[in-house]
């Protein structure tokens, strides 16, 4: 069965933990932006704690008024430096970093128009490396359910205002996320960006979301 999610910003792990059993991935491509989500945000760990990164939109305002498929990124402000700092601060002693921070930063200053292409550039790189090949759909329009159950329904089913996440649903077959050592604390840390997972277990983050 499909899976159907939002395009995200460096998704949450639990977001390819469910893609783990799933068929394939659609992609909302018609729905009406919403704030304050996963579509342009991620969670990293730090030495102080869990720290969001934003991406600024442009008119973020009336963003909500705006397709996703169509909102612009705003360039005018330094994000993407930001971003790349806060994750060299973080993760520049992992023991994966260096494996990926090519390929990464290699994406990162493309600096794509769109949110939604820069999501799916990062989707396509991170399902490489967790060796899912699974593929990827888009919708054809936009249903506020799909009640026949033809597809998986996950639109907004992880947001960071709702920690910890909720646990994969196993009576679809999905995936569950194992805990993997960190770089701070003593405590697993849920719904972080899957950057944590790989750049603490590199080739070996696939094992993890089964």
């Amino acid at each position: 069965m499909p899976v159907l999610f939002e395009a995200q910003y460096n998704p949450p792990t639990t977001f390819f933990a469910a893609l783990a059993g799933a068929d394939a991935l659609r992609l909302e491509r018609h729905e009406h932006y919403h704030k304050q989500t996963y579509r342009n945000r991620c969670l990293i760990l730090t030495n102080q704690g869990v720290k969001p990164l934003t991406i600024p939109v442009v008119n973020g305002n009336r963003s909500g008024k705006v397709l996703t498929s169509a909102l612009e990124i705003d360039y005018r402000q330094n994000w993407v430096h930001t971003h790349w700092r806060s994750l060299q601060t973080a993760y520049g002693g992992t023991p994966y970093f260096e494996y990926y921070a090519d390929y990464l930063h290699d994406i990162y200053v493309q600096k794509p128009p769109l949110l939604f292409d820069l999501n799916l550039t990062l989707l396509h790189f991170y399902l490489r490396c967790l060796r899912l090949p699974i593929p990827v759909e888009f919708t054809a329009d936009y249903r506020p359910a799909y009640p026949d159950s033809a597809v998986l329904d996950r639109r907004d089913w992880l947001t960071p205002k709702a920690l910890p996440l909720p646990e994969p649903d196993t009576t679809s077959g999905l995936g569950s996320l194992r805990p993997y050592p960190q770089t701070f604390g003593k405590d697993f840390v849920p719904g972080l960006s899957i950057l944590d997972l790989l750049f603490m277990q590199g080739p070996a983050a696939g094992s993890f979301l089964t």
